[in-house]
């Protein structure tokens, strides 16, 4: 089971990283524009469009990421109550049913992608983009989230059982920052 969590936390971690790619191709992509426009009052037509589309990649592809690094805000007016042994509990609960709304949202946007896929819906702008691309981004972060809430539902387990040494175990910050 320890592999098995180890393997998840690397699958997020290596998305996450994507989403630091993603993110760099944006800016640079930002910035050509704007050198376009200073220098030579041309552009590139598609800056806006594909922005928007990094921007959806990079969000979903950060998810699971920010999951595992405790990064999401979380309501924890219930961790402030319950204590011991009963938060680990409360945690199974809460990673159960956001595995399921997550492996829910998995399903829909997959069928999004694909129906995509089989209509070869293309973008309205200038570019004409196969919309699959941009979209393959969707269910590929909620199906990495829905792992990393897995992962993070079997670590509380091997937390509960004591088991749970070689693991990298994030704690929640007490005050307002991490």
């Amino acid at each position: 089971m320890k592999r098995l969590v180890r393997t998840i936390d690397g699958i997020s971690a290596f998305s996450g990283g994507l989403s630091g790619v993603i993110l760099c191709i944006g800016l640079i992509l930002a910035f050509i524009e704007i050198i376009l426009r200073t220098a030579f009052s041309s552009t590139l037509f598609i800056t806006e469009e594909y922005s928007g589309y990094l921007m959806c990649g990079l969000t979903f592809c950060a998810l699971g990421y920010t999951l595992r690094e405790k990064g999401h805000i979380r309501m924890i007016f219930l961790h402030r109550i319950v204590t011991g042994r009963y938060r680990g509990y409360l945690d199974l609960v809460c990673y159960a049913v956001g595995c399921l709304f997550c492996g829910a949202i998995t399903v829909f946007s997959g069928e999004f992608f694909w129906d995509s896929v089989v209509t070869r819906s293309q973008s309205m702008q200038i570019s004409e983009t196969y919309l699959a691309i941009p979209q393959f981004f969707m269910p590929f972060g909620a199906s990495i989230m829905t792992l990393q809430f897995l992962g993070e539902l079997l670590k509380t387990i091997l937390v509960l059982k004591g088991d749970a040494g070689g693991l990298a175990i994030r704690e929640e910050a007490k005050d307002l920052g991490r």
